[in-house]
């Protein structure tokens, strides 16, 4: 979590070669990088701004934002509204493979979050119709949900499942994952067709996500099918790209 006071460790920056040949940005990004890595500067700590940190090391504020900025573009701090420049939290890498984000967030050591954002039976579109083998307009189960990983906005997640689903409470949804749930009714996922891609942050996501408004994230698509080939979920869901990753292993034939 994200301390309430701004952080900037002075002493690490104590030595800096104000003469030598090493631009001074530099040296300050690089030990800004290794306090971070080393957990000197820990995860969610949030930093002094720039002007503050220029003048406690009496150099320019160019000279600060830019060894901010290395670190920013490296994926160590990230830039967020109302907070300032906050070390980010981890970001979780994704092995493509057919488990939710809640098994990937705890298998990689994080606390999973939920917020569950809308839970009803609805009519089916004509996509989401396509996708689960169903009737236009016939009953399906829509779910969506704010996914974090130790306090910290990393996913929404929209679901549509068959109607024979209608019974999953919002409290199975706050304390297990989806394909859990699913499983532990007897259902066998077998295999799900996927597609990821990326855009712009639309409608609520840029605030679901603590994101700038429009900025960019990740997505995917995925259709689940049981091992009757029966298509038991469609989802279509978005990450923070500096939050998460997806991550695969190519064979050559």
């Amino acid at each position: 979590m994200a301390s309430d006071e701004p952080l900037w460790p002075a002493e690490l920056f104590a030595d800096l070669d104000r003469t030598g040949p090493v631009p001074l940005y530099f040296q300050v990004s690089s030990r800004l990088e290794a306090a971070i890595l080393s957990g000197a500067i820990p995860a969610g700590a949030r930093l002094e701004n720039e002007i503050s940190i220029s003048q406690r090391l009496g150099l320019s504020r160019p000279t600060i934002r830019r060894a901010i900025q290395e670190i920013v573009d490296k994926g160590l701090l990230v830039r967020r509204r109302g907070i300032g420049t906050q070390v980010v939290q981890g970001q979780v890498t994704r092995q493509v493979e057919l488990t939710s984000l809640y098994e990937d967030l705890q298998g990689s050591h994080h606390e999973p979050g939920t917020r569950v954002l809308a839970y009803d039976v609805r009519p089916a579109p004509e996509a989401v119709a396509d996708a689960l083998g169903v009737q236009i307009g016939a009953e399906v189960v829509y779910i969506r949900r704010q996914r974090s990983t130790d306090g910290t906005p990393v996913a929404v997640l929209e679901n549509h499942l068959p109607q024979e689903y209608r019974d999953i409470t919002v409290d199975d949804l706050n304390s297990r994952g989806l394909y859990q749930i699913l499983r532990a009714r007897g259902v066998t996922i077998r295999v799900a067709k996927q597609k990821i891609g990326a855009r712009r942050a639309a409608g609520d996501e840029s605030d679901l996500l603590d994101i700038e408004a429009g900025g960019p994230v990740l997505t995917m698509e995925r259709i689940a099918f049981d091992d009757s080939g029966k298509a038991i979920e469609y989802g279509h869901h978005c990450y923070r790209p500096d939050m998460y990753s997806f991550e695969t292993t190519l064979v050559a034939k």
